[in-house]
């Protein structure tokens, strides 16, 4: 498939595009690793702890050491800014995300994740609590979705309007088994699909669900109907960036099984959300590690001393060598090969194991609300059944306080309909107005004025957005062993370690990576 067949072309008699960029992630300075000739290390820095990447697992990790009382660390990141998926822009209107835009209420098994909401004061009172009340101002203002199918917006996102009494029926059934999987056990005591992942059931009559694909399961188990295998698809590549026909079926009843928090002042399935997105959430984080954080610094080599691990980091035109006592590698597991060249052969070959997603985001400004179809009201998510983007979410929703004219529209496309390799090609290559045609097209076909409105729309890839779980790649595999990995100075931590990327994933990876460096021998005679 073609770059043009894949982006868009302009059809004759348009107005120019608005204007923007191209933006994504450092690919430059990450293909640097490639090409080598790095110069020779200029200074030398050292440091107890020294955490390498910057996105929710390493902000995780520098979050639960500074809890602990550690100071004596560094988090290095590649990019301009810490934040990884969940970095955020801002208009002088409102912010908006570039990644991750929202989190599940979480259940009594995420207790990292309620303990971080706790001390921003979003969850309110006991932490623990069954149904914790949340800050009104992060849950999502209603109507939180609505599908656009045939025409009309639908509420909700299971298609329902013109589905036949059968099909209905089957809706019913499905929901159904998706609250029966939500409290299923296995064997050993545990949820079959928890969160996070580590925590589900090792009976293998669960496991082996991950030797099939979603799509297989549905048919197996009855599911037929052409709106359930919508939906699955959907959210397969909502959260995977992979069709459901490519995905596990572990991890595709995972989503929809694992999330079971419920609010006092919420229904279940409401979720925290707030016009950057997800942004929120990494700043919190981040304040942590405030004054230890270095940007632009990509990690070209890693050696193994006697008393240290030497880490030397391109910054700028020089190498700098960090020397740590401690490691945490918080970055993607596929780059570590690269530039650890004593890895374990077992080690390499897992971390090489993933195969990980490409992805497109755009961000629209808007200077007025477009022009509304028939249906249902504009809801925060707004998603398209017959579209190659899943649709997008409105920056502006949660400000239901104030009255603004204009709105960012945050646009999302995960590229499954290609091989992972050529949807990098095609991201490298294809200019930014095929994709901006693509994408406004795209929307016009919904609100036929939103050209006309758009007065700037950005474009942000990203070629390696989030490992995918292919059948077979979640249990009894390769990931296990980036789990099980142990070395007496370097810890692994990122949401590779889970095989695909959630929140809740990266966050669980960073403070386990950094717990392991808080109980190594090591690590105590500091």
């Amino acid at each position: 498939m073609g770059a043009a067949t894949l982006a868009g072309c302009a059809p004759q008699g348009n107005p120019p595009l608005p204007p923007g960029e191209l933006l994504g992630m450092n690919h430059a300075l990450g293909h640097r690793l490639r090409e080598g000739d790095f110069p020779a290390t200029s200074e030398t820095r050292r440091t107890g702890v020294l955490i390498v990447g910057g996105g929710i697992s390493g902000l995780s990790a520098a979050w639960r050491l500074a809890r602990g009382g550690v100071d004596d660390f560094l988090l290095l990141e590649m990019e301009s800014e810490a934040g990884g998926n969940s970095r955020a822009g801002e208009s002088p209107l409102v912010a908006y995300p570039w990644g991750a835009h929202y989190l599940p209420l979480p259940g009594r098994e995420a207790t990292l994740v309620r303990e971080l909401l706790a001390e921003l004061n979003v969850l309110q009172g006991d932490p623990q609590a069954a149904r914790p009340t949340y800050d009104e101002r992060f849950l999502c203002a209603t109507p939180q979705e609505r599908i656009w199918r045939h025409g009309l917006w639908e509420e909700g996102l299971l298609p329902h309007r013109g589905v036949a009494a059968g099909e209905r029926a089957q809706q019913r059934r499905f929901q159904a088994r998706m609250e029966e999987l939500k409290v299923a056990r296995g064997r050993d005591g545990r949820r079959a699909f928890a969160m996070p992942m580590e925590l589900s059931s090792r009976d293998p009559e669960w496991l082996a669900l991950d030797r099939i694909s979603f799509r297989q399961w549905l048919s197996a188990n009855g599911f037929d109907a052409p709106s359930l295998h919508w939906l699955a698809n959907y959210a397969t590549r909502d959260d995977y960036g992979t069709a459901h026909d490519h995905t596990s079926a572990w991890a595709g009843l995972h989503y929809f099984a694992c999330r079971d928090g419920e609010a006092a002042n919420a229904a279940p399935d409401t979720v925290l959300t707030a016009p950057e997105g997800n942004a929120w959430l990494a700043r919190g984080l981040a304040r942590h590690a405030a004054g230890r954080i270095v940007t632009e610094a990509l990690v070209w080599r890693i050696e193994e001393g006697k008393a240290v691990v030497a880490v030397d980091v391109l910054q700028g035109a020089k190498t700098v060598r960090y020397e740590a006592r401690q490691l945490v590698w918080a970055a993607p597991a596929f780059v570590l090969p690269r530039v650890w060249g004593a890895i374990p052969g077992e080690l390499k070959a897992a971390a090489l194991a993933g195969d990980y997603a490409p992805w497109l985001t755009a961000n629209l400004h808007l200077a007025d609300f477009p022009e509304e179809r028939h249906g249902a009201p504009p809801a925060w998510d707004n998603v398209f059944h017959d579209s190659p983007g899943l649709g997008y979410v409105t920056a502006t929703h949660q400000l239901i306080r104030r009255r603004l004219r204009g709105t960012v529209f945050t646009y999302y496309r995960a590229l499954h309909e290609v091989a992972p390799a050529e949807g990098r090609r095609l991201l490298l290559e294809t200019p930014r107005a095929a994709w901006a045609e693509g994408i406004l097209g795209e929307l016009e076909r919904v609100h036929p004025d939103i050209r006309r409105l758009t007065t700037r729309l950005d474009i942000f890839r990203n070629g390696h957005a989030m490992r995918r779980p292919l059948p077979g790649s979640l249990w009894g595999g390769a990931r296990e062993k980036l789990v099980n990995f142990r070395h007496p100075r370097i810890a692994l931590a990122h949401a590779d370690l889970s095989g695909f990327s959630l929140f809740e994933e990266a966050q669980y990876r960073g403070v386990m990576a950094a717990d392991q460096v808080l109980a190594s021998p090591q690590f105590r005679r500091l």
